[in-house]
């Protein structure tokens, strides 16, 4: 690989005393969505007008109330879906829509005519600035390139104030920033800056993308915090960022803009967008959510979300985005499996309600979701096991038998070099613990007490024989034993007992669970009843077969 042939391609940043290393992030930015634009323009089939208008109606049911419509210069489509949302009504009073034009005065002229109307509306101006397109793109210096900017601005805002009559402001964008020599973009930014006279009441937007990505995101973070300390009128700017994602560092340039002085954040719902994609809004959104602060975004169900983005971007969204993706709570490890559980059933009775959870940064139960399923893999261990045996099907297993099962249920999953579904593991333990009958298959039985003493009669079928046997003892678990001893000619005995209801059962039944031991073995056998008596003989059967099967 000839690592060689490449150079930086960012600029170093003139910047004493960084601070936005130790700042923190308090509050959401000001969102804005440019899926319409930046993340339709980047699919292989752009959105028709009437999926543009569903999308948009479905952005501001989310929360946005900035949302880039789109290029109302760049085609047709693109002009008539704009027209459609004024000239319609779609727009609510406290949303604004904004539209991109190039420093371009026919395309700056189509783009005023696009928002005639609106009641709300951002006008975003751009023209590159970097290095690499003053010289390669354009062949323009700096001062011609400035001039480019500042005749845009200029005409604007002389359009602006001719022919459009509502709250219109403004925004310019640098393009390719983060390519720019820093002093360089501060100058053409205030020049444009000087243009639009920005004030308390009308504070204009200055967006400084990473057009593409160059740098760690820390390099980011000192670009817009130079840029904040080198700008006029900074008080009545709205410092906007637009991150995109070459780097796989997208939400993280964003979130260290925000420590640098960022109020706004330009993304797109789940980081669609050109090449490697934008800034993910949803993931930058739940990341603050997870510290406790209010997104300011509607996400109570990320099911909806994903629903509506793959219908109209007809993109899938990865199984393990950090947030939305269908194995986002999903685990195998077992240890991971283990200590999720536990730290799931201490939140359920946590005093002071507060999540706190050593793999699962948000209770997915926030965002629509649960945890559930777990898959089980031969990595998996009886954390995971437990989990689904209790919460799927009502089974609450004692721990030495959770091992036990657990070991089975992992060299299943091993032999078939696959995950095992929830139904696979409940079909196993049925199989191998509860209401066994073979060798032994009880047909009846009849309890009785004799004073302090149980009788226990029982029909037993082994291997088509059918046979009678009786016995005496403490109870019924106790004479059944008595009854099956001579009968076998084994001399084991009971090592534990368990039981519960079966909670999760469509009817009223009862679970037991015993183990019996002879030698150094220990066999497990389970019972499920309408009655916890007959349960208990079940399991008794259960692991007395399992003993045999073991010989």
């Amino acid at each position: 690989m000839n690592y060689k042939k490449y150079q930086k391609m960012y600029h170093p940043v003139p910047l004493e005393n960084r601070e936005w290393p130790d700042k923190e992030i308090t509050h959401a930015p000001v969102w804005c969505s440019v899926d319409l634009r930046d993340g339709n323009q980047a699919l292989y089939s752009p959105m028709t007008t009437e999926e543009k208008i569903e999308f948009f109606k479905f952005l501001v049911k989310i929360g946005f109330k900035e949302i880039e419509v789109g290029f109302p210069a760049a085609s047709h489509t693109e002009f008539e879906f704009c027209r459609r949302l004024i000239d319609e009504g779609l727009i609510p009073d406290d949303v604004t829509i904004q539209v991109l034009t190039q420093a371009r005065t026919h395309i700056i002229e189509k783009t005023i005519e696009a928002v005639k109307g609106a009641k709300n509306a951002i006008i975003h101006l751009y023209n590159s600035t970097s290095t690499l397109q003053r010289d390669v793109v354009f062949n323009k210096n700096k001062d011609e390139i400035k001039q480019l900017a500042v005749d845009g601005a200029k005409l604007v805002k002389s359009l602006v104030s001719g022919k459009l009559d509502g709250n219109i402001r403004y925004e310019y964008s640098p393009e390719s920033f983060t390519c720019t020599e820093p002093d360089y973009a501060a100058e053409v930014c205030n020049a444009v800056i000087d243009v639009f006279e920005p004030s308390a009441d009308n504070k204009v937007i200055i967006n400084l993308p990473s057009t593409i990505e160059v740098a760690t995101a820390n390099v980011y973070a000192d670009q817009i915090e130079y840029m904040c300390k080198h700008l006029h009128h900074r008080e009545n700017l709205v410092i906007s960022v637009h991150a995109h994602n070459d780097r796989g560092t997208g939400v993280a340039s964003s979130e260290l803009a925000l420590l640098a002085g960022a109020d706004r954040v330009e993304g797109t719902i789940f980081g669609n967008g050109e090449r490697t994609g934008n800034t993910d809004i949803i993931t930058v959104a739940l990341n603050m959510f997870c510290q406790g602060i209010d997104p300011m975004l509607n996400l109570e169900n990320i099911d909806e979300l994903i629903e509506v983005f793959e219908k109209y971007n007809k993109i899938p969204i990865h199984p393990r985005h950090p947030y939305a993706g269908s194995m986002a709570y999903v685990a195998f490890s077992g240890s991971h499996q283990d200590a999720i559980k536990k730290s799931m059933d201490r939140f359920g009775i946590s005093p002071d309600n507060k999540w706190a959870n050593p793999y699962l940064t948000i209770d997915p139960s926030d965002i629509g979701r649960k945890y559930e399923p777990i898959l089980i893999n031969s990595q998996s261990g009886k954390g995971g096991v437990s989990f689904i045996m209790e919460n799927k099907y009502g089974y609450r297993l004692p721990k030495k038998m959770l091992v036990e099962f657990s070991s089975i249920i992992n060299d299943m999953s091993d032999e078939k070099q696959t995950v095992l579904s929830n139904h696979e593991i409940h079909q196993a333990f049925k199989d191998l613990y509860v209401n066994t009958s073979e060798p032994i298959k009880l047909r009846f039985y009849r309890s009785g007490e004799d004073g302090e003493k149980t009788t226990l009669s029982a029909t037993i079928e082994t291997d088509g024989k059918v046979s009678s046997i009786s016995g005496t003892g403490n109870g019924p678990l106790d004479a059944l034993c008595n009854a099956l001893r001579p009968y076998l000619g084994k001399r084991f005995e009971i090592s534990s007992y368990d039981e519960h209801a079966l909670e999760r059962a469509s009817d009223s039944r009862a679970a037991a669970y015993i183990s019996i031991h002879i030698g150094d073995g220990v066999y497990w056998g389970a019972g499920v009843d309408g009655n916890i008596n007959t349960a208990s003989i079940y399991a008794l059967i259960s692991a007395v077969n399992r003993m045999l099967s073991a010989e």
